[in-house]
Formats: C-alpha cells, sequence, structure tokens
C-alpha cells in the first residue's frame, strides 16, 4: 500500500504457544514502510513478541525485527523437541492441533489439581529463561526507541503491574507468562508475581498516556465469543479459560468507551481518550484451537499460525489500512452493550 506514514501503537494478547499468530501479524506489518511503531504493550507471549521485535527493530530496523521474532519462535520449538507434550498418530493423521487426547497432558492436567510447581518443579527451572536470553539484548532494549510496557500480576496484591523498557529482563518476560499450575511464581523485587492476563490482556491504558499516537492496534488471540454454551468438560474449561483472559481487556475498552463518551475533548488526558482510534486483528481460525494447543510447540504448527496471522494482517492492511490517523475501525460502543 502507499500512503503518507503513520505511526500506530500496538497492543499484544498472550496466550502460549497461539503467540505464533501474533508473530505472522507483527511478521506483515512490519514489511509495510509506510508504518511505524510508537509503543507496544504485551502479556505472557504478547510480551515476549513486543520484546524481541522492539531488539530487532533497534539492532536493524524492520528486517532484523522480522529475523529476531522468526529466529525467537524456531528456538522455542527446538528447545520442546524432546517434550512429552506432542500429538499422537491420531491428531497426525487427522491433522488436528490437539493434546485433548494425549495421555500424558491429560495426566499432567490432573496432576496439576494436586501437585502444585513447588512440589514438581523445585528448582523453578524454565527453559524459556535461556531463549530469552539469547534472544534479546536486554541493554539495547533500555535505548530502544519503541516504548514497551510489559504486564506480571503482583500475587500478593492481586494487582497488575506494568514494567517499562529500563525495567525490563528475562525474570520479567518469565513472570508476565506465569502460569500458576505449571511454574513457581516469578520473585521481583521481594514480591511474587504470577502470569499477566490475570490483571491486562493486554493493558492498554499506557499506550494512551503515554505514547504519542492516537491509533492502537490490538491483536486478539483469544476469541471473545463462541456460539452456544459448552457441554463437555474439556468446552467448558476451554470456555472458561477464554473467558478469563479476556476478562480484563473487555473492561478496558468498555472503560474506554464511557471515557470517550464522557470525557473534555478540549485538554488535557480527555482529549487522549476522545483522540483514541482502535482498531483490531483477529482470525476465526483461532475459534478452531483449544486450551491444550497453548502448550504445543511443534515447528510446523508455529509455522501454520505464522501463515494464519499473517493473512489476517494482509486482510486488516487491505481493507482498513487507509483508515488509519483517520477513524477507528474497531466499534467501543460495544463493550457498552449489558451496561
Amino acid at each position: 500500500m502507499k500512503r503518507d506514514p503513520v505511526s500506530v501503537d500496538l497492543g499484544l494478547q498472550g496466550g502460549g504457544a497461539h503467540g505464533a499468530f501474533t508473530w505472522g501479524v507483527l511478521d506483515r506489518l512490519l514489511e509495510e514502510s509506510w508504518l511505524t511503531f510508537d509503543g507496544v504493550s504485551g502479556t505472557s507471549a504478547g510480551a515476549m513478541n513486543a520484546v524481541v521485535m522492539a531488539d530487532g527493530l533497534a539492532a536493524g530496523g524492520p528486517p532484523q525485527a522480522r529475523a529476531a521474532l522468526e529466529q525467537f519462535w524456531k528456538r522455542t520449538s527446538d528447545a520442546a523437541l524432546l517434550s512429552p507434550l506432542r500429538r499422537g498418530p491420531l491428531e497426525l493423521l487427522t491433522g488436528r492441533w490437539t493434546l485433548d487426547y494425549s495421555p500424558i497432558f491429560n495426566a499432567l492436567d490432573m496432576a496439576a489439581r494436586v501437585f502444585s510447581p513447588y512440589d514438581v518443579n523445585p528448582l523453578g527451572a524454565n527453559p524459556l529463561r535461556g531463549i530469552l536470553a539469547d534472544s534479546v539484548d536486554f541493554e539495547r532494549l533500555v535505548r530502544a526507541p519503541l516504548k514497551i510496557f510489559v504486564t506480571a500480576t503482583n500475587v500478593r496484591t492481586g494487582r497488575g503491574r506494568v514494567f517499562r523498557n529500563a525495567d525490563i529482563t528475562p525474570d520479567v518476560l518469565l513472570a508476565s507468562a506465569c502460569l500458576p499450575t505449571l511454574f513457581q511464581a516469578v520473585e521481583i523485587d521481594g514480591d511474587p508475581y504470577w502470569d499477566g492476563g490475570y490483571s491486562g490482556n493486554p493493558t492498554m491504558t499506557p499506550l494512551i498516556r503515554e505514547c504519542s499516537s492516537s491509533d492502537t492496534i490490538l491483536v486478539q488471540i483469544n476469541p471473545i465469543e463462541r456460539p452456544g454454551a459448552p457441554r463437555s468438560a474439556r468446552e467448558i474449561h476451554n470456555r472458561l479459560n477464554e473467558v478469563t483472559f479476556n476478562a480484563v481487556l473487555m473492561k478496558e475498552l468498555r472503560a474506554a468507551a464511557l471515557l470517550r463518551k464522557a470525557a473534555d475533548p478540549g485538554s488535557g488526558e480527555g482529549r487522549l481518550w476522545a483522540n483514541m482510534r482502535v482498531h483490531r486483528i483477529a482470525s476465526d481460525a483461532m475459534n478452531d484451537l483449544g486450551y491444550s494447543s497453548k502448550l504445543l510447540a511443534e515447528w510446523p504448527f508455529f509455522q501454520k499460525l505464522r501463515d494464519e496471522g499473517r493473512k489476517a494482517a494482509e486482510d486488516f492492511v487491505a481493507a482498513h489500512g487507509k483508515d488509519l490517523g483517520r477513524r477507528s475501525t474497531l466499534d467501543l460502543d460495544q463493550f457498552l452493550d449489558g451496561i
């Protein structure tokens, strides 16, 4: 697309392996020379995508950012080559991306209800720590022009904490992705932290208050709506996971809609909220994936999700690229229904 340059912010949801979809979205957006990025807010896998992209941009611009994202996801897949959490013969034969029928996944899922990570992993080992250290120059991140906001949940207070460029370390990213049934809480400044999705997935407010761009693109990987009511235990657990990790975001978008109606557009913070333009990139393909596939780290799965993300971003650019910098393409008033 040929058009005047426009600066945008990004809001990147978390969702384990499903974050490879966001990799694909970023990979496609980074191809657009007219598109620049001011700030990015991410949680869990979204935070890792954000940090890897920001470091790549600081090191060598969009081409380096695209290469860094691919290297990060390939390293993650390579680290899981010996993982028992892999598809079985039936799933391979049918081409289904799920662990629902994996005896090991189901055994671990049941064990997580009885044993804590402190019982089964007393040393708190996490293979992502080394991958992050190899993938990101955290000193360079401090000087990166892209503003980064990473959310983690303080276990003691139950409140979210947003970490910025100078605060971000491998531990901060591990905290943002720390599912409490799988990993020990990550201690930062003397406080334990869990997954940021419980308090902001992602946190949008810093993008409005601290960034100069008036356009925010939300990359959403957890479906908001599903038809009907889940009936099986697996369906109920999957939908509960989606609702939980969308709840805070939905409240924040609802609050944004209210603020836009009530704020004075003439000055101060009211002007920021009144002039906010929000867009969303998502895909119906994510509706076909369940909770168990968020733990699936096979490289062909990551590639499939990357391709879905690229397609979703391509469709967005074709349909709404010209709206960026001019008008919202996500109707925030829809989040006021039911109030």
